[in-house]
């Protein structure tokens, strides 16, 4: 996927990652771009800058994400690339009781986390499909191919993502659909900063800019699971090689951060 001449919806595109994919896409050449937000005067903030398109969207809810693509279909065009990126962390688990997270808040996490990629390709597939194509980059985490220490609502939401995003790619493969899920570990992001003890002190941690470049670049080269940090691919190597020995050694590194709380 060349976004040159093409339309382009960034999800999240108010701050982080998402106003980084905005950005870029018009840097490329973009015909449009279409930036929808929770946060409606930051995404009209990312608009302005590049001349785009901006929507209040709450990607959790299913009218709001439908709205955004048949507004974006009617008045601008069809859409070539939809960049589901929208997402939120917090929800870390008590001590002592990983799955202590309320009901709201796991469900609160999943309809962003993973419903908001799955309204998003219910709306666009059939678009999609009756033109030859398009291209669905839904962002993830590393934590969905890996784990997320302390936030079992995170890890078991990214996962999810994950099977979701590869279940499209090799349903709609021979409709002319392509997807790519972005994996990054860690990204200096107002999400990063809110992450608790550790989290801004693993190896790596990138610009938002530098994110999305790594998505471009994989998009670019068509492929599936883009990993702007190239160690994880080393780390699902070795989970994948010796489940029992990488939960032996998440275990040994969450005590690790329990005895220094600050993760420095």
């Amino acid at each position: 996927m060349n976004v040159q001449g093409k339309i382009v919806v960034v999800t999240g595109a108010a701050d982080g990652i998402g106003r980084a994919l905005a950005l870029g896409a018009h840097a490329r050449g973009a015909k449009a771009v279409i930036c929808a937000d929770r946060d409606e005067a930051g995404a009209k903030v990312t608009a302005k800058k590049i001349g785009g398109t901006a929507f209040a969207c709450d990607v959790g809810v299913d009218a709001d994400v439908t709205r955004v693509i048949h507004e974006t279909e009617r008045t601008i065009g069809p859409i070539d690339l939809f960049c589901s990126n929208a997402g939120i962390g917090g929800h870390r688990s008590e001590p002592g009781n990983a799955a202590s997270v309320s009901n709201e808040g796991w469900q609160r996490a999943w309809d962003v986390n993973v419903m908001s990629h799955v309204f998003a390709a219910r709306a666009l597939l059939p678009l999609m499909i009756a033109r030859g194509g398009g291209y669905l980059l839904n962002t993830v985490s590393a934590a969905g191919l890996l784990n997320q220490i302390g936030s079992a609502v995170y890890a078991t939401t990214k996962h999810a993502a994950v099977g979701f995003a590869e279940n499209i790619a090799i349903s709609h493969r021979d409709d002319g659909i392509r997807v790519s899920i972005l994996c990054p570990q860690a990204v200096d992001t107002t999400l990063l900063r809110a992450a608790g003890k550790g989290a801004q002190h693993v190896d790596g941690v990138l610009t938002a800019d530098q994110c999305a470049d790594a998505a471009f670049a994989g998009m670019e080269a068509g492929r599936f699971c883009i990993l702007p940090h190239p160690m994880v691919s080393g780390y699902m190597q070795k989970k994948t090689a010796d489940y029992d020995r990488w939960i032996g050694g998440m275990a040994k590194f969450q005590r690790t951060l329990r005895a220094d709380p600050t993760g420095q």
